[in-house]
């Protein structure tokens, strides 16, 4: 059989369709009335710029809420009633202040150090800080005396303000985010308000004579409250470097101390106070410290229901050395690391 090539690999030819009927004509459709003009709509104000994330963005919120006198609760969670003074509201805009001084330098690559005759190291935001929190005091309570690590005492009188623009400076120079601005007021020789920011570790303590003591770790606000551990077996133990307590020969009361208890850390600085305020510890001591060191962590731990005193069983921030503890714990741990009065 002979094949016809011409149609090879080509479709079939479709089948003619019937041809369909024709459709009616659409009526005319009536012309759409014409709209009226809208308003223009008035510009939107700019909105303000949101600052970076984990830089306390909420605290501004928070600060701003304590000048009315309440810190401002978030969507389902009720906060402690708390009407801070005119001079907590003060405290709290200061450290703010320095956070913005102290975060801009820290782990700069141009920080500038320089060696104090004392031999601790001091940074430009050492500096920094004290002489602005200094400026800002000097307009906003004119008759109030000020003492600050770097630039010593100004002014006399019943009101002092004490001032530690970076407690852990060694830290702040070798990138380590344990280090805070601390700033106190001492009212007839008694500390009624104290600061403490952290903002590297986004944490910030504070407290009014009584009014109670609050933490802030930028994601809530809570009351702080000490630990209820009443014996030394069960408590946990904060110290400072242990050349500190070998330079004043007491290394052997320090070790028998840890021994006394659960377990011991090394959280040194204004931490070791800080974590027995908020009840993660039981003792936080200091074989050698200054008054801006510790002034503003006295109330803080006494305002959370904790005992601070010096080595000696005094409850003084300026006897040179300190220890805090949950009050529960405190004659078993001086009865060990005591010195007399």
């Amino acid at each position: 059989m002979r094949l016809n090539v011409a149609h090879v690999g080509r479709r079939p030819a479709p089948l003619p369709t019937a041809p369909t009927a024709p459709t009616a004509p659409t009526a005319p459709t009536a012309p759409t009335a014409p709209t009226a003009p809208t308003a223009p709509t008035a510009p939107t104000a700019p909105t303000a710029r949101a600052r970076p994330a984990g830089r306390f963005a909420p605290w501004r919120v928070r600060l701003a809420a304590n000048v009315a006198g309440a810190v401002a609760p978030r969507p389902g969670r009720s906060i402690p009633a708390m009407a801070p003074s005119d001079d907590l509201a003060l405290a709290l805009e200061l450290v703010g202040l320095a956070d913005e001084i102290t975060l801009a330098r820290f782990r700069a690559e141009d920080l500038v150090v320089e060696t104090k005759p004392d031999l601790t190291p001091v940074t430009e935001a050492d500096r920094g800080v004290e002489e602005l929190v200094r400026e800002r005091l000097a307009g906003a309570r004119p008759g109030d005396a000020v003492v600050g690590e770097e630039f010593g005492s100004s002014g006399e009188g019943p009101r002092r303000w004490i001032i530690d623009p970076i407690d852990g400076t060694k830290n702040y120079v070798r990138g380590i985010p344990v280090w805070a601005t601390l700033l106190a007021l001492e009212v007839a020789g008694e500390i009624t308000v104290g600061v403490v920011s952290a903002p590297a570790l986004q944490r910030r303590w504070w407290a009014s004579r009584g009014e109670g003591a609050f933490l802030d770790d930028g994601r809530a606000t809570r009351r702080l409250k000490v630990s209820g551990v009443v014996e030394l077996a069960d408590a946990q133990l904060c110290f400072s470097g242990l050349e500190d307590w070998e330079g004043i020969g007491r290394l052997d009361d320090l070790i028998e101390l840890s021994r006394a208890c659960w377990r011991s850390r090394g959280f040194g600085d204004i931490l070791s106070y800080m974590l027995v305020a908020e009840g993660a510890m039981e003792i936080g001591l200091d074989p050698e410290v200054n008054l801006w060191d510790l002034a503003a962590a006295m109330v803080i731990v006494q305002e959370a229901g904790g005992t601070f005193t010096d080595l000696g069983g005094l409850a003084r921030p300026d006897g040179g050395d300190a220890v805090a503890t949950n009050g529960l714990v405190h004659g078993a741990a001086l009865a060990i690391i005591g010195r007399p009065r």
